[in-house]
């Protein structure tokens, strides 16, 4: 399996953050092609105490690489990439993972 995750820092408007991010982003994400799962995991503390270095974690699941390749080639992908840079840039690091 591989996986896409997006580490978010804390927004400055958390509300507005969400808003976005549920209602525009997620369905956009939902599009891309040989998408298995999203999981997104909201960050509420860190286990050594003190503000946590992310807000929200997303994991998007793809079953194998050549899968993941054709997705990030896809225009569902570029759309939601698109869509991230306008709410979330300078806000979220992306990582490729293999579990």
């Amino acid at each position: 399996m591989i996986k896409l995750l997006a580490l978010y820092k804390k927004p400055e408007d958390e509300a507005s953050f969400l808003k976005h991010y549920e209602e525009v982003h997620v369905p956009i994400v939902k599009t891309i092609p040989g998408l298995e799962k999203a999981v997104i995991n909201k960050i509420v503390a860190s286990p050594m105490g003190g503000e946590p270095d992310y807000f929200l974690i997303a994991e998007m699941h793809f079953p194998d690489q050549a899968t993941f390749d054709a997705a990030m080639a896809s225009p569902e992908n570029r759309a939601a990439g698109k869509d991230l840079m306008s709410f979330a840039k300078g806000l979220v690091t992306l990582l490729v993972a293999q579990e």
